[in-house]
């Protein structure tokens, strides 16, 4: 594919747009004392978040993401121990995974929960004969 110098003008005006409407990051690091990747905006304002919340960062170790750098752009975080990037808006609009992982994340969640509510519904299943059997493939005739 090749880019044009229209694509290219188009490219530089929507990142002039996305660095008037975010702050850029100013310092980066991971605290290993809360677990959090912890990114300083310009604003002075303070983002962490775990790094399993990021499914590229979901099994990283503390010393690979020890090492960060912020993009000349101050709108990217690159861990590169990792070759891993984050781009900041989307990390502010909170998509910090795709819209599958994060509900397989939030259904995992879901399922772990524990209630007296969800204890008096698997015991009533229970006594209806449980979960039901998963129907089993029809062989197939031998020729």
């Amino acid at each position: 594919m090749d880019i044009t110098d229209n694509d290219f003008l188009q490219a530089n005006a929507r990142a002039v747009e996305k660095k008037a409407a975010f702050p850029a990051a100013v310092a980066v690091h991971y605290d290993q004392r809360i677990e959090r990747v912890v990114i300083t905006l310009a604003s002075k304002l303070d983002i962490a978040f775990a790094p399993g919340d990021v499914p590229a960062l979901a099994h990283a170790t503390p010393v690979s993401l020890a090492e960060t750098q912020i993009s000349p752009s101050g709108l990217g975080i690159h861990f590169p121990l990792l070759d891993v990037d984050l781009y900041l808006p989307a990390l502010l609009e909170g998509f910090l995974g795709s819209q599958r992982w994060v509900a397989s994340s939030n259904g995992k969640k879901g399922g772990q929960a524990r209630s007296s509510a969800k204890s008096t519904a698997a015991r009533e299943n229970g006594k209806l004969g449980g979960r039901p059997r998963k129907a089993r493939p029809a062989e197939e005739p031998v020729d």
